[in-house]
């Protein structure tokens, strides 16, 4: 499977990875190297990675605390006391192994530590694969709000081993099909066509899919590196997810949803704002929310809820002001930015998912 070349660093897949992190580790002198895990990686992850590492590499475990719940400068701050500790220095080399909470979080801690160290970034779930591996994005949550304290920076490398996919459950996995999706219906009619046809998400398939995602981002984020227009397309149905993500994170009498879930319910309120404001295809709506019911069980977001969960979106990233942009469809692959909705539709929205 062919290497992508991204920003400033390419991202390699399945055996040829191993090949080009051996490589770049027995030409590339570093004081120590670290190895940024969370609890689930440390053990089912680790273990098969360190044994394709070469026999001198003597690395240095750190482990934090897995869930998004825990993507804070808090574990910021233990990770660089942590480092500290340990004697790292500006020689020092950062691999994240982990979801996109591991390497975000591990980006950031290594671009801001000693004012910058060396990363790499080794995605581990589904989700983090098509999505955290390319763009240069790392950062952390400030309380609720998703990802508002960050920084771009280029990792060393991306490596994509898709045998860690194994380790994922079935929910997992499909969190990062709703991501797959998202690059079907703004970028990829045909990846749409195929992801609607698949029923059972093979290996093969799944690799396909993922290296084509990978493809997909890359070309845009290529073009559009600091999110000042294309990019905003990889936005689509965030701007709704990020904030019944967060509303149900911070609240003690919700389920904490995955990221993938959280965005397929985004993903079908804007594409029924797209069907109201752009004459999006109802039809193309209708098979969006067939396969978001096969992926993903009904969230119960009350009436009651509603009210929260837009105060939280006056909080995206991708707002000017006061007022809160969307990224809409006219067609599977043609995309309008920068849309705003009334408060009535945004309600319309809310219930045409409950209904």
């Amino acid at each position: 499977m062919n290497t992508i070349q991204s920003t400033g660093y390419p991202v390699h897949f399945q055996e040829n990875a191993y090949k080009e992190l051996n490589h770049y580790l027995e030409t590339t002198t570093f004081s120590k190297v670290f190895i940024l895990v969370d609890d689930n990686t440390h053990k089912d992850c680790l273990p098969n990675f360190l044994k394709q590492l070469p026999d001198d590499i003597a690395p240095v475990i750190i482990s934090i605390k897995a869930g998004e719940i825990n993507k804070t400068i808090d574990t910021c701050v233990e990770v660089w006391k942590s480092l500290t500790h340990l004697n790292a220095d500006r020689k020092s080399l950062l691999i994240n192994l982990g979801g996109g909470m591991v390497t975000d979080l591990g980006g950031f801690v290594a671009s801001t530590f000693k004012r910058g160290i060396k990363f790499i970034n080794i995605p581990t779930t589904l989700l983090s694969m098509v999505d955290a591996s390319v763009g240069s994005k790392t950062g952390v949550d400030l309380g609720s709000l998703k990802n508002l304290v960050g920084v771009f920076s280029d990792p060393e490398m991306v490596l994509i081993d898709t045998s860690y996919l194994k380790t994922l459950s079935t929910r997992e996995l499909h969190s990062g099909v709703s991501e797959i999706i998202k690059y079907g219906l703004t970028y990829d009619k045909n990846l749409w066509e195929s992801l609607k046809q698949t029923d059972r998400f093979s290996a093969t398939d799944l690799t396909k899919m993922i290296h084509r995602s990978v493809e997909i981002k890359n070309e845009v984020v290529l073009q559009d590196p600091r999110e000042n227009g294309l990019r905003k397309i990889l936005n689509f149905g965030h701007t709704i997810g990020h904030a019944i993500e967060s509303y149900f994170l911070q609240s003690e009498d919700k389920i904490t949803l995955t990221h993938g879930e959280a965005i397929a319910i985004g993903m079908l309120v804007e594409a029924y704002f797209s069907v109201k404001l752009f004459d999006f295809d109802a039809s193309e709506l209708k098979a969006l929310k067939v396969k978001i019911s096969e992926l993903f069980d009904q969230v119960e977001i009350h009436e009651k809820d509603y009210a929260p969960i837009l105060e939280l979106m006056k909080h995206d990233k991708k707002n000017i002001g006061t007022t809160v942009n969307f990224v809409l469809l006219e067609d599977i692959g043609k995309f309008k930015l920068d849309c705003n909705a009334t408060q009535e539709l945004l309600l319309e929205g809310l219930n045409y998912y409950n209904s």
